[in-house]
């Protein structure tokens, strides 16, 4: 993957005197000791990390963490008391105010917590803001906006006032207004804290799929440990300031970096958090469609289990077999695809283990994690979901064979 940006040690303290804080922070002295001897304060410090293009990126932390101090930085509205930031390759703190208007209105936008909708425009008149600012004309600037409207599902709302809409949509339009600039880089402050608990998780699941349809460089802050873990490709956890770790949200979850990051993990509902290909085994004794009864007797027997997935050429599930029926379709002079069993449930590798628990509950046989060609990736026995739940490694939580787990499959 391409960086598209980069921190190197990037600081910001408040004050006036801010660059005479920073040997008192290499010494150790804490953020309120600072303050008390200073009336100087340290938002973020030393702060280095890679974003990769196309990625959302979270940031993470409680209340006077750094992080809405952070992602300020990245939009200059924060001056960095120290540090570089390239994006691009190019250290934006080091432009002129020419440079810094045309990366802020080409390559950057952001979305506010509390929408920041002007009350007298329309939906329409909001969301094409930033095009008339640019000195686009009417028509071309309709056209765009309009279309960024679809893709956040507000189609028809076009001569909508703020006052008319609910807390879901108004965040929509603030989406839709930052994507009409067409940015590279979109910056996410605390966008969904504001709403109620049912339409932020409507909203995070709307964010995941523009998110896959454009695929932009998102740098999302919250507070909210199973929001970060439920978007983020990979997270930074800062605290006082600091970064303390930097990982995917399952490498956070398995290898915490010290305890501080243990403790703030500690609560979360893994269920929301993990996929199924973070819960899955590699599956053992596969049958292929070719393949006669006979083989599919002797694949079950060596490996020690009482089932088989039933593949074709190309790997794609086809259906399962049992051994049970496998020995009668031999008597009855009966083939494979007679006496497979083609009701199985299948997931998709980004499924979260919330969404499988119903079906792990209700399936006789193990569910089955397969690609959009119905590849098969790989399987999950309820063991592991209930061994994800708990916090065990899922990985570690099916080494055993599937044989060693038979009475699993029904």
């Amino acid at each position: 993957m391409t960086v598209k940006m980069k921190l190197e040690n990037v600081s910001k303290i408040f004050g006036k005197r801010a660059k005479r804080v920073i040997p008192m922070i290499e010494k150790g002295e804490s953020k309120s000791d600072i303050l008390a001897k200073t009336g100087h304060t340290v938002g973020v410090y030393n702060a280095s990390m890679e974003i990769m293009e196309g990625e959302t990126f979270v940031i993470m932390g409680l209340s006077g963490s750094g992080k809405s101090t952070l992602i300020r930085c990245l939009n200059m509205l924060n001056r960095p008391t120290a540090g570089a930031i390239y994006v691009d390759g190019e250290n934006i703190v080091e432009y002129n105010a020419q440079q810094l208007k045309y990366y802020r209105q080409k390559k950057i936008a952001m979305v506010f917590q509390h929408f920041g909708l002007f009350s007298h425009r329309t939906v329409l008149g909001n969301i094409e803001y930033g095009l008339e600012v640019r000195g686009l004309p009417k028509e071309e600037r309709r056209k765009i906006a309009q279309s960024h409207l679809e893709v956040v599902g507000l189609k028809g709302y076009e001569d909508k006032y703020q006052d008319e809409l609910s807390g879901g949509m108004r965040q929509r339009v603030g989406i839709a207004r930052a994507l009409a600039n067409d940015p590279d880089i979109l910056l996410m402050d605390e966008p969904f804290s504001a709403l109620d608990p049912l339409i932020r998780r409507e909203m995070q699941l709307e964010l995941l799929d523009i998110q896959n349809r454009l695929q932009k460089t998102i740098i999302f802050i919250t507070h909210d440990v199973n929001e970060a873990f439920k978007i983020g490709d990979r997270v930074a956890v800062m605290k006082d300031g600091n970064v303390e770790q930097i990982g995917t949200p399952e490498e956070i979850l398995e290898q915490p970096a010290n305890e501080y990051i243990s403790d703030f993990i500690k609560d979360i509902d893994r269920s929301k958090i993990l996929q199924a290909e973070h819960i899955m085994v590699k599956p053992f004794g596969l049958v292929s469609l070719k393949d006669g009864l006979n083989v599919a007797i002797k694949v079950m027997r060596e490996n020690g289990i009482s089932s088989a997935f039933v593949v074709d050429r190309g790997r794609r599930i086809q259906g399962l077999v049992t051994i049970d029926g496998a020995i009668e379709g031999l008597k009855q002079k009966k083939t494979l695809q007679d006496v497979m069993d083609t009701d199985i449930n299948t997931v998709d590798p980004a499924e979260y283990v919330q969404d499988i628990i119903p079906k792990a509950l209700e399936s006789k046989y193990p569910i089955v994690v397969v690609d959009e060609e119905r590849v098969i990736k790989g399987i999950i026995l309820r063991v592991h979901v209930l061994a994800s739940l708990v916090g065990e490694n899922g990985n570690e939580a099916g080494s055993e064979s599937e044989g060693e787990h038979d009475e699993n499959l029904g």
